[in-house]
This record gives structure tokens, C-alpha cells and sequence, in this order.
């Protein structure tokens, strides 16, 4: 039988990316769409056949028998959504952050394991071709011992900021900022690039050219259990799209830019390989299916299915190098310390 889903917030990120990805699994429904915005109601209507569509999501959950919730609304409504949600017995999959305190969290994480519910947030750039290709790379032991992670995202502008919907990423006050919008999925880019390696420190520069707007440049230097360490530079001030990456292993390196991978061993030998993938946008709508895919699996295996657990370990550090990062800037950038 297919799971019956419903999206919670339907903007573009909804629409260009989620609804096509559960569109391509055949045992999927996706016939139910929360949205207080009228226009973007008007939307789901336009894309969805003989959707029903809620201004309400209590209202919603009370109406529907659902067996999901995928929740794509801007951050600061994540965690509130994600709970009631639960409340009413649906597996939940939530766009990133998950929540934006370590609080909400093991709230959410307790009701989820009561309800026996999967609870995952969309950790969508591990199905990026080129990261894909370097975690099969490093697990094939190309790389040897990695021992060093770069990952840097520049950009023009937040992603959706000239759309009628795009202003929430650069509000502090909806959960906008550049930490979480790219942050986040560094954050477990990280952890995964290192097998779950779990970060213990973290040091940051944030700064924001606008008052009340979220920071817009972020330097980030965290360190691991092992002693390794990573670094991330994060900007919307850059002249161009940029996105790229560098991993150090004692047996070679992998360098990222963009669709590009090129792997230097340690006779300075260069293999160079381009990906296939979908032109760079946003919204990465090309890999929402098998995050799709992922979230399905563990509703079949349970709430206690390996895929789960690892997404909630890798949700649960992000938030907490979140929330250390801006302590660290506050204190002019000494490393804080992340505890369990």
C-alpha cells in the first residue's frame, strides 16, 4: 500500500524540489498540503491533482490519516511543526535545521522513540554526484586515513532572495542566517566525510553587513574526537556561485569544484572526473528522491533503523555547532567545546 504524506509549508523548495521527489516514488501519496499562504495554496493546487490544502496544520492533522509529514517551512517553525506532527502518530521528515535548539531536539527525538515514530531531517547533499563519488572513494580506501575536510559554499545572494518567498533566509527573526542555511549541511557533510567522527570544538567569525538580518559571512574551524579537523567558509558577498571542496587523506586528496572531482595521490598523480548531475540551482531538486528514498526505508525498518539514528546523531552535533559557533564569535573566536 503507499505511505500517504502531506508538505507543511509549501514555498519553492516544496515545489521545485520535495513534490518532484516524491512524485518519482510509486509508492508515495502526496495529496495533502498545509500552507498559511494563500498564494502558495493556490500553488500546491496548480501542481497537485485534487489536493487538499490546509491553512491550519493542527487542523490538517486532525482531518487527514496520514502516514508522514514532510515539514519544508522556514526554520524557526521547524521544531513547533515537527511536535505536533508527532503528537498525531505521523513519521516526520524535516528540511534543515530539524530545530534550533539542542532542547527542542531531545524533545523531539523523546516523543519520536514514544511514539515509535522516525523522526529524520533532510540531509540532502549526500546524494550530490561529487560527494557521493568522494564518500565511495574514501570507503574504497583511495584516500587512506582522511585526516582533513575543507567544504566552502559562496554565493551572490541567499537562494530565493529576488522570489516573493526568499526573505525569510536572511531574517534572524524566522531562523535565517548563513549558518544554518549552508551550516547546516557542512556540519554533516562533515561528520560523514569522516565516518561519524563526532565534533568536540568548534571555532567561528559570523558577521552581517545589515542589523537584525542573520550573518551572511561565517569562518568556521571545527575539531573532532580523532584530532582531525575541518574548515568551512561560508559567504552570500561572493562575486560568483561557488561551491567546492578539498579532502586530505595520508594516501591522496580529492578536490571539488563543482561537478569536478580530481584525486592526487601521493605520486602526484592526477585523476580528474566529472559527474553527471542536474545544472547547480538552489534547491538541489535533483536529489531529494533518494533522500526520499532514505526516509521510506526507515519507516519500513522502524525508528530504530541504522539510517535514523545516524541522521538524528549527525542533526543533534549540527545544532550544537550552531549554537557554539555563535558563542565562539561572541567571544571574539576562541574554540568552544561541544559536550554530549
Amino acid at each position: 500500500m503507499k505511505l500517504r504524506g502531506a508538505i507543511s509549508g509549501f514555498g519553492e523548495v516544496a515545489a521545485l524540489a520535495h513534490l518532484p521527489g516524491w512524485l518519482a516514488r510509486g509508492a508515495i501519496n502526496i495529496s495533502v498540503v498545509h500552507e498559511p499562504v494563500s498564494a502558495r495554496r493556490h500553488e500546491a493546487m496548480r501542481l497537485i491533482k485534487n489536493v487538499r490544502v490546509y491553512d491550519d496544520l493542527e487542523l490538517m492533522l486532525d482531518g487527514e490519516a496520514l502516514d508522514f509529514v514532510d515539514i519544508a517551512s522556514p526554520p524557526a517553525l521547524h521544531g513547533a511543526a515537527a511536535r505536533v506532527a508527532l503528537e498525531a502518530d505521523a513519521h516526520v521528515l524535516v528540511e534543515k535545521p530539524m530545530c534550533l535548539t539542542l532542547a527542542e531536539f531531545d524533545a523531539l527525538r523523546k516523543l519520536a522513540a514514544d511514539r515509535r515514530r522516525v523522526l529524520m531531517c533532510v540531509h540532502n547533499w549526500k546524494y550530490a554526484p561529487a560527494y557521493a563519488l568522494a564518500r565511495r572513494m574514501i570507503d574504497e580506501g583511495r584516500l587512506g586515513a582522511v585526516q582533513f575536510v575543507s567544504l566552502d559554499r559562496i554565493r551572490t545572494e541567499p537562494a530565493g532572495a529576488r522570489g516573493a518567498g526568499g526573505a525569510w533566509r536572511a531574517a534572524s527573526a524566522s531562523g535565517g542566517g548563513i549558518l544554518i542555511d549552508h551550516g547546516w549541511h557542512v556540519f554533516y557533510l562533515m561528520q560523514w566525510l569522516f565516518g561519524g567522527d563526532a565534533p568536540v570544538g568548534i571555532s567561528a567569525a559570523l558577521s552581517s553587513r545589515e542589523p537584525g538580518a542573520g550573518e551572511d559571512l561565517a569562518d568556521l574551524r571545527v575539531s573532532f574526537s580523532s584530532g582531525r579537523s575541518a574548515t568551512s567558509h561560508l559567504s552570500w558577498r561572493g562575486p560568483a556561485r561557488r561551491t567546492s571542496a578539498m579532502i586530505r587523506g595520508d594516501l591522496g586528496s580529492l578536490e571539488i569544484e563543482g561537478d569536478r572531482v580530481s584525486f592526487t595521490d601521493r605520486l602526484g598523480r592526477i585523476d580528474e572526473t566529472s559527474v553527471a548531475d542536474l545544472p547547480d540551482d538552489s534547491y538541489h531538486r535533483a536529489w531529494f528522491a533518494a533522500m526520499a528514498e532514505e526516509f521510506e526505508r526507515a519507516i519500513a525498518a522502524g525508528p530504530g533503523s541504522g539510517a535514523a539514528r545516524v541522521n538524528l546523531a549527525e542533526a543533534r552535533n549540527a545544532i550544537a555547532l550552531m549554537s557554539a559557533a555563535r558563542k565562539s564569535a561572541s567571544d571574539g573566536g576562541v574554540e568552544v567545546k561541544i559536550t554530549a
